[in-house]
């Protein structure tokens, strides 16, 4: 296996100073001044998130369980893995099996985790787990209030070509579907 190459540079910042800039139920958003590497100041504006996860759910080896729902920042229905985010003390492994039945309506008898993501490193602390499920078995969805979606199965092919054609564009959802076509097929065989 290639290691990544080793850096001698540490340009590693220090906070100065805090101040929570927005509180929001989802998301708290910070304004910090720091201290560069080579001295100076300068301030950093990012976003502090609970952390979520993600699920790819296999109903056989070659199909999984896609989402459709409507996301209001884009004003556009997208087709996305079941997902969602962590409660305060919840375990990510708890947190997906959550969000499979909620979402989704599907217990699974086998869990794993697959890899992590951190999606915006330019501006947020967010991280998503993706973990993978098999053995499921329908028990009914619980959808959040105002939470409205439609679960359909989908061949991973099928699905690997709408991340080519611009069908699929959701970064967490291509993400999963392209790191399982490159390594996760391969692991699990």
């Amino acid at each position: 296996m290639a290691k990544p190459p080793e850096f001698c540079a540490d340009f590693t910042e220090t906070q100065v100073s805090s101040r929570l800039a927005y509180d929001g139920s989802l998301l708290k958003v910070y304004r910090d001044q720091v201290r560069l590497h080579d001295g100076a100041l300068a301030w950093r504006e990012y976003v502090k998130h609970p952390g979520a996860v993600m699920v790819l759910a296999f109903v056989d080896d070659d199909t999984i369980l896609l989402e459709r729902q409507f996301r209001y920042p884009k004003h556009r229905h997208f087709i996305e893995i079941p997902a969602g985010k962590l409660e305060p003390g919840e375990p990510a492994l708890a947190t997906a099996q959550r969000e499979l039945v909620e979402e989704c309506g599907f217990e699974a008898a086998e869990w794993w985790k697959i890899t992590a993501l951190d999606p915006s490193i330019g501006y947020s602390n967010e991280v998503i787990e993706l973990y993978g499920a098999r053995g499921l078995k329908h028990v009914g969805a619980k959808l959040d209030a105002g939470e409205h979606l439609e679960t359909f199965e989908a061949k991973i092919a099928d699905a690997l070509e709408w991340i080519r054609d611009g069908v699929v564009t959701d970064t967490k959802t291509t993400f999963a579907l392209l790191w399982w076509d490159k390594w996760g097929r391969r692991a699990s065989r």
